[in-house]
């Protein structure tokens, strides 16, 4: 027996090697050497194994060991014992039956439709490097208040907290935001119309599978968010890209008729990334043309706390009383990423009707952070937070701009008064994805327009240039960086260099 499965590597007790690893117990071995002989096919379907006693005596270790090895073996279905001894069962598996496989080939994997429809937009930089969009000032957030608010929330919620709770989420926090959103974005709402997401990117998903079926035509902002499109793959919808000029998506006359939604995703305060904001007019017509054919409108409030100039844009949701709009929100850049926690205001009825689904469809969990954050909120500390990031990014957005204005033409600068990023449109020969990557060479991580858009254009080739995490002081130096390696593709392909001046 010790020809087919091999000696026992330590025969002695477990000791630790000198590298610091444990070695494998005897039985453990034990076990994976007969598994392997047998699925291999060296001990056959109906091999007799030795009795016990003398497996022991031949692999020098205890006949205890062995038996625990059989019973193992038996009990997962390897074996089979009965008055004649421990019989080797018939598996299923080629090798195991001892015959030959004919191909070493590994099998071509059948992968889901939705699958193929996914590209690679994104590279999986330090999202810590300048430049970076969509990242906040980590270094800013009030890490002290949110631990107090954690230790409070530990201190009063433990240990009932450490057991599921309302798959919609937190009550005092879903309270918590919609008293925020009532006062800050003019949302319609109650706290029992808010349903607790991972982030927004699970918002998106869970109106996916509450509102539409496979097959139906969503449209989408393009160039646009990302997160939505993938949304819309994995529901198997049929997505439709829609233009956005500076004053938003920008919808054909014809579209409703010919091609009806069952969803549309927007991001009306600062549409991401062009940074334009949907006209009132806009607006009121998507409302109604939705209301018309049956639609639902998604509206992604992306950085629509973090208005520079005035009052924060307030939310299409709040224009007419009963809008279908699917209103959505995250935490993410008002605290952290890593926070995880979004949300969707669900309009009443549809909130009440939906509620048996969402108990089947969600889990109630984070609930020590969630109890966490609606404190944060409740005391005032959020709202004091997000007084101090308008003020920081407000700085170091003038700051991009300057910058920017010195080496490119306004014109080629796209980006309201507010979020955390502006956009820099390229002429076509210089190729966005060459120039990102070049400046990720340099350090600098930001990221490639056409990488937001279904349909390459003329007007989808640019840079998404973050400053929510860069200081005022880098930028001026980053964007010099960036206007050099433009100045060098322009050369590189015969053509004269688009920044205004020399670096």
């Amino acid at each position: 027996m010790i020809e087919i499965i091999g000696p026992l590597a330590n025969p002695a007790a477990t000791t630790t090697s000198g590298n610091g690893e444990k070695s494998v117990p005897l039985q453990k071995q034990l076990i994976e050497r007969l598994q392997q002989a047998i699925l291999t096919g060296r001990l056959p379907a109906g091999s007799l194994l030795p009795s016990s006693r003398l497996l022991a005596a031949e692999m020098g270790v205890s006949r205890n060991t062995v038996v625990i090895a059989y019973e193992h073996l038996a009990a997962v279905g390897y074996v089979v014992a009965d008055k004649k001894g421990t019989r080797v069962s018939p598996l299923s598996s080629p090798s195991a039956r001892g015959e030959t496989r004919t191909s070493s080939a590994a099998p071509e994997v059948a992968y889901a439709a939705r699958v193929e429809q996914f590209a690679a937009t994104r590279t999986h930089a330090d999202n810590t490097l300048p430049l970076t969009p969509g990242t906040p000032a980590l270094d800013r957030f009030p890490l002290a208040a949110w631990r107090r608010a954690l230790e409070r929330s530990m201190e009063r919620a433990l240990p009932v907290a450490l057991g599921y709770g309302d798959p919609a989420g937190e009550p005092a926090l879903r309270d918590a935001i919609a008293a925020h959103l009532r006062m800050a974005r003019g949302v319609r709402c109650e706290g029992s119309q808010v349903v607790i997401t991972e982030g927004a990117q699970e918002a998106l998903n869970l109106c996916v599978r509450l509102f539409t079926n496979p097959g139906d035509i969503a449209w989408v902002e393009d160039p646009g968010y990302r997160g939505a499109k993938a949304a819309f793959n994995l529901g198997d919808l049929s997505m439709l890209p829609m233009p956005v000029d500076p004053e938003g998506i920008a919808v054909p006359s014809d579209a409703w008729r010919a091609h009806p939604p069952k969803l549309i995703y927007t991001s009306p305060a600062h549409q991401y990334p062009t940074g334009a904001v949907l006209s009132v007019a806009r607006r009121l017509e998507l409302i109604a043309q939705a209301r018309r054919c049956g639609a639902w409108l998604i509206e992604d409030d992306y950085d629509g706390e973090f208005r520079h100039t005035g009052e924060p844009i307030a939310s299409m949701q709040g224009l007419v009383e009963d809008a279908p709009v699917l209103y959505v929100g995250s935490f993410s850049k008002t605290m952290f990423p890593a926070l995880r926690i979004g949300f969707v205001v669900l309009p009443r009825v549809i909130a009440a009707h939906t509620a048996v689904a969402l108990q089947e469809m969600l889990r109630g969990g984070h609930r020590l952070e969630q109890l966490a954050l609606a404190h944060f909120i409740d005391s005032g500390e959020f709202g004091r937070h997000l007084g101090r990031m308008r003020r920081l990014y407000r700085e170091r957005q003038q700051a991009l701009r300057d910058a920017l204005t010195m080496h490119f033409a306004p014109s080629q600068i796209l980006g309201g008064n507010c979020g955390m990023h502006l956009t820099l449109r390229l002429p076509p020969h210089i190729s966005d994805r060459t120039l990102a990557e070049r400046a990720l060479a340099r350090r600098l991580n930001p990221r490639p327009l056409s990488g937001f858009a279904l349909q390459q254009r003329e007007e989808t080739n640019g840079l998404v240039i973050g400053y929510g995490s860069t200081s005022a002081e880098q930028l001026a130096l980053a964007v010099r960086v960036l206007a050099t390696l433009v100045r060098e593709m322009a050369g590189e392909s015969g053509i004269r260099s688009t920044t205004r001046r020399a670096v």
